[in-house]
Order: C-alpha cells, then sequence, then structure tokens
C-alpha cells in the first residue's frame, strides 16, 4: 500500500488525429493515473472516458499498476510511467509502453519494457528496505535520453530522492543509465526548457523548492561520457553536476511538488498542502499565485474547495490542468480522503485565472503529471 506522497498526478495531453481526414478536428486527450489505473477522457467532451491499462487488483492477468508522471516520445507513440506491479518482487520501476488507438474509447497500450535501478537507503540482501522505492517523474530531452525522478524519503529522514538520466534504446533488457543526483528531498516532477535545462521540484528538507539542472548532460554510463563516479549503491554516477536553487521554498508554495512552464516563458509550482499553484518569472521571482482555497477555509474532514494540486499541466492554449489529491486532515495527519481526488483544469479570461473546472472526481490518489499534443 501507497504512503502519502507529496507531489503530483499522471495526467498527459495529446492531440490525436482522427483517422486519415486531413480535415478531422484533433481530439484532445487526459491520460489519468489512479488507483493504479491509466485512464483518459477527452477533453472536449468529458463524459467520453476509458481505461487504458487496468491496475493488477482490477485485473490479476495482464493488469499493471501506473502511477507517477507520464511522459511521451516526440511522436506520441511511446510513454513512460512509473510501474510498481508486484513490488518489490520485482522491484519498482519506470515501464515502457507502446501507445496504440487515436480517440478515446480506442486507445491501448502495450509493455514493452521496464527501467530499473538502484534506490538510496535500501538494505543489503535479506534485510528490509529504509524506504520505499517510488518512481515518479519523467521527461525526455528532445535526443530522446529520458530524465527520471524516484521520491527518496517522503516525510521524514534524509534526503534520498534521486535524478537519472537513461540512454535509449529504451525497450531493452537493461537500459543503461548515469545518475546525476542522489540526494533531492521527495523528488517529484520533471521539466525541461527548450534550452536543454532539467527542473526538478522538490518537498521538503534542504533542497526544497524547485531546482535547476544545468546541460549538458552525460552521453554514455561511462568515464568518456562524463558519468565516472559511483553513488554509494554501486550504481553509475556522473562526474559532475552544476545544480542551483532555481525556486526556493516561500511563504506561497510550502510542498513543491510539481513544477512545469506556461506559454509566456513563466513557471507554475504546484503545493498541495497549501491547496496552491504559484506562477513565477523566468528568473524564479513570484509573480501571483492562480489558485489558491478562498479565504478562511481550512484544512480539516473534508478536502480545499478548489483542490490540493500536485501534477500540473498547461496546453498550447495556456489552459493549466491539475491533478487534486482530495487531501484531508484527520488526527494522524494530512492525507488523500476516500475516493476525494479529481482532475481539473483552470482556464484564463483576459489573463485573469477562472475557478477551476472538474473533468472527474471522486478519484482515489491521482498521481503525477505531463503535457503532450501531437498530431497522428
Amino acid at each position: 500500500m501507497r504512503s502519502l506522497r507529496m507531489f503530483g498526478l499522471a495526467v498527459l495531453l495529446f492531440a490525436a488525429g482522427c483517422g486519415d481526414d486531413d480535415d478531422a478536428v484533433p481530439e484532445r486527450v487526459v491520460f489519468g493515473a489512479e488507483g493504479n489505473r491509466l485512464w483518459a477522457y477527452s477533453i472536449d467532451d468529458p463524459d467520453r472516458q476509458q481505461v487504458v491499462i487496468a491496475s493488477a487488483a482490477d485485473d490479476p492477468a495482464t493488469g499493471r499498476d501506473i502511477n507517477g508522471q507520464i511522459c511521451l516520445t516526440a511522436d506520441g507513440r511511446t510513454f513512460i510511467a512509473g510501474e510498481d506491479t508486484g513490488q518489490p518482487d520485482p522491484p519498482a520501476g519506470w515501464g515502457v509502453f507502446a501507445l496504440d488507438g487515436t480517440v478515446v474509447g480506442e486507445l491501448s497500450a502495450t509493455q514493452i519494457g521496464k527501467l530499473n535501478t538502484t534506490f538510496q537507503g535500501e538494505g543489503s540482501e535479506g534485510e528490509e528496505p529504509l524506504n520505499q522505492a517510488e518512481p515518479y517523474g519523467c521527461a525526455f530531452l528532445d535526443d530522446g535520453r529520458l530524465i527520471t525522478t524516484d521520491v527518496g524519503n517522503q516525510a521524514a529522514g534524509a534526503e534520498t530522492g534521486q535524478v537519472i538520466l537513461w540512454f535509449p534504446p529504451l525497450d531493452v533488457a537493461e537500459p543503461a543509465f548515469c545518475k546525476l543526483d542522489t540526494a533531492v528531498g521527495t523528488a517529484g516532477s520533471v521539466y525541461v526548457h527548450s534550452d536543454g535545462d532539467v527542473y526538478i521540484a522538490s518537498a521538503r528538507g534542504a533542497t526544497a523548492g524547485v531546482l535547476r539542472y544545468a546541460a549538458p548532460f552525460p552521453t554514455a554510463d561511462t568515464a568518456e561520457g562524463g558519468c565516472g563516479r559511483v553513488d554509494a549503491t554501486g550504481a553509475p554516477l556522473a562526474s559532475e553536476v552544476r545544480r542551483d536553487h532555481f525556486i526556493a521554498i516561500d511563504g506561497n508554495i510550502i510542498s513543491p511538488n510539481s513544477v512545469v512552464a506556461t506559454p509566456d516563458g513563466t513557471f507554475l509550482v504546484s503545493s498541495v498542502i497549501n491547496g496552491v499553484i504559484a506562477e513565477y518569472d523566468d528568473a524564479g521571482a513570484f509573480l501571483r499565485k492562480i489558485l489558491e482555497p478562498p479565504p478562511g477555509e481550512r484544512l480539516g474532514p473534508e478536502p480545499f474547495s478548489t483542490g490540493t494540486p500536485l501534477g500540473l499541466g498547461v496546453d498550447s492554449d495556456g489552459t493549466v490542468y491539475f491533478a487534486d489529491l482530495g487531501l484531508v486532515l484527520r488526527e494522524s495527519g494530512p492525507g488523500p480522503g476516500q475516493r476525494t481526488g479529481s482532475v481539473r483544469r483552470i482556464r484564463f479570461e483576459d489573463g485573469a485565472p477562472l475557478a477551476p473546472e472538474t473533468l472527474r472526481d471522486g478519484l482515489s490518489f491521482p498521481d503525477g503529471i505531463g503535457v503532450l499534443e501531437v498530431g497522428f
């Protein structure tokens, strides 16, 4: 059973061409991981929905437990998602899936690979691990290399989240990788900027905020390729990484979970604990909040009416999509309520954010985000 993870929802957008008719209007689709299932919703007709991948509990024979951020290759036909079916045997990792179909109701996915690595804090052979492996974030670089994050310690202890670079091909038995960082506090989503720099959300500890990793990155898992060290688990580690604190934790974002850029070149950061999505400029300076609870509303047995955002996505029109965890506050502390999660969107009028609209509610632990618009 997964514990509370302070990060995002698995949501993906793409524009799917309808058949071979060049005049057909592309359909926009949202993918969301919920209850270990992968759902698809039509943005323009949210009543049209389907399960693309069933959970292992729903379908023990062929189901897969899907969670975390979802990211696609440039052609939109292959995607990556956290996959922890049956963990710890086999161990959790990132599944590689081939996507078939172009419209909601006709989509299907087939697993064609899995990315496995070592996790910080793992016990020796025969010992219980010190923290549960939690693959989460992912994003592709322009040349097909893949960046992923795993959460590490989630609420206490040392910062053990990791940033990992994977080298194509990814659909082989043991894809090559090189770790860029092994000390991120509750690592969240990944965003790759057009200039090649990588941004990672961190929800706690000394790294809390948004971290920026400067390109270029290793080209192979060898010293010659820029990966000349090993970490505490013996896995390959980058010889050198340039990292800075792009956005520090402030009074606006308390638990930074996801980061994404807007078409205007600004950045959005989600903070699930206080129900905020904050906007920052290209230098990391705070601009405004585009989502926050109404004045006087407090987290309690019921979630915030405006949601508790984890994952973030922005389409080319600037509409923001977010995963609402449905966080509630009990005597034992904060955690997701019983099917109180949702997928919502925020549209804008004359630059001002409108009230969030619900695409689907009654969800159980929606967790991750990624955005892509592709015409097939």
